[in-house]
């Protein structure tokens, strides 16, 4: 399994696709955080604080994560090398876990150098480290997890094609309605359903982690959606072997 990990990795950063995930996320954040005047300049906004990141991370990921994903199995299929997998002494489960880690780990690498923008905003404090340290860590955690959410949507998606565009486009919708889709349905309904949907979508809980309280019902549903997707990526390649 680890061999087929450090495949994708390597595979990763072999093309641009690492280098331009990672370099696109950076730039665009750091355009928006402190170049671009507007309401999410952090040094036009008069506060320390790191909220405008994480309104823009989760909008950034919802397009780049796919780009990360859409070829993991997508590609395999596309120039015949699933089969080789299946040949190898590996089951379905360490599979799909290998290129989900692979896809994880890219987006953390991504993530890494936005604690230069934490420290800047330390310092910016008045006094120096008047930040909400609580809201800021829950909010990176929460970033990882929502980012764990778009990887597993991702590999799903990429495991029922052989295009690497169609898997892409279909990863982008899914994410999209389960981080906005559920809030935007809730406005349509009202009573003790409105609840229920809104506890379906990935902002709900994302929200919740963003103010410090790491509640164990958000990580559960964040690992339970995760485990989902997963478990629907192993059933897809397990129905192809047949």
């Amino acid at each position: 399994m680890w061999s087929l990990y450090r495949k994708e990795i390597a595979s990763f950063f072999s093309s641009v696709t690492g280098y331009l995930v990672a370099g696109v996320f950076l730039v665009l954040t750091g355009l928006f955080l402190w170049v671009i005047p507007g309401q999410m300049n952090i040094l036009f906004g008069g506060y320390a604080s790191l909220d405008s990141l994480f309104y823009l991370a989760p909008w950034l990921y919802l397009f780049l994560v796919p780009a990360v994903t859409m070829r993991l199995f997508a590609d395999e299929k596309r120039t015949g090398t699933m089969e080789l997998l299946y040949t190898r002494p590996l089951s379905e489960w360490h599979i799909v876990v290998a290129k989900y880690v692979a896809g994880v780990t890219l987006v953390v690498i991504s993530l890494l150098p936005t604690l230069i923008y934490f420290y800047t905003v330390v310092q910016l404090g008045n006094p120096v480290g008047n930040i909400d340290f609580g809201g800021t860590w829950g909010s990176f955690i929460g970033l990882l997890f929502l980012s764990g959410i778009y990887v597993a949507i991702g590999v799903f998606c990429s495991s029922l094609t052989d295009n690497q565009i169609v898997s892409f486009i279909m990863a982008v919708l899914l994410s999209f309605v389960f981080y906005y889709g559920f809030e935007a349905l809730s406005q349509m309904v009202s009573g003790s359903s409105q609840s229920f949907i809104v506890f379906m979508g990935i902002d709900e809980h994302y929200q919740s982690m963003s103010r410090g309280v790491l509640d164990s019902r958000d990580v559960l549903y964040f690992l339970s959606m995760i485990w989902l997707f997963m478990y629907l990526t192993r059933t897809v390649l397990r129905s192809k072997k047949w």
